[in-house]
């Protein structure tokens, strides 16, 4: 088996209206997230891992993709880390932004997730559970509209 690399992508999908792709994962009920993986060795960049990240999870190659320049460190769950090479607790993740025109049904990948929505993004926000989701969610009004979403 090879282990997974502890660098992995985070990809907000969002329309121009601040509406959200959020994904359940497959085996674990209630757990809702934006698109996320790891980079493989074939990968060049980032931006090639957050690409086919989202095309394998959704279907979707029509968008707009942005490096946000946001990058997370953090304890990787007990449970998933034996898919990472033993002593490994920590992963890098980096935050992009993938833009797509409209509302638009997900082809998911079954082996990770069984259902989609679509939210406001404030909606998205309260929905994902882990905490670098919701900081990137929250900061989709200013990266997309410009200001904060507060008012």
């Amino acid at each position: 088996m090879a282990f997974k690399i502890p660098e992995s992508v985070l990809v907000v999908v969002h329309t121009p209206a601040l509406e959200v792709l959020v994904l359940q994962r497959t085996g674990r009920e209630g757990l809702w997230q934006s698109v996320t993986g790891s980079r493989e060795p074939d990968d060049p960049d980032f931006a090639a891992t957050a690409r086919r990240e989202v095309r394998e999870e959704t279907g979707l190659v029509a968008g707009t993709l942005e490096d946000w320049g946001r990058v997370n460190r953090y304890e990787i769950w007990p449970t998933w880390r034996h898919r990472y090479a033993p002593g490994v607790t920590h992963n890098t993740e980096h935050v992009f932004g993938f833009r797509v025109a409209a509302v638009t049904v997900a082809t998911l990948d079954p082996a990770e997730h069984v259902a989609q929505l679509w939210l406001p993004w404030r909606e998205a926000m309260a929905k994902v559970f882990s905490a670098t989701n919701r900081e990137a969610i929250a900061d989709l009004p200013r990266r997309v509209l410009g200001h904060t979403g507060t008012a």
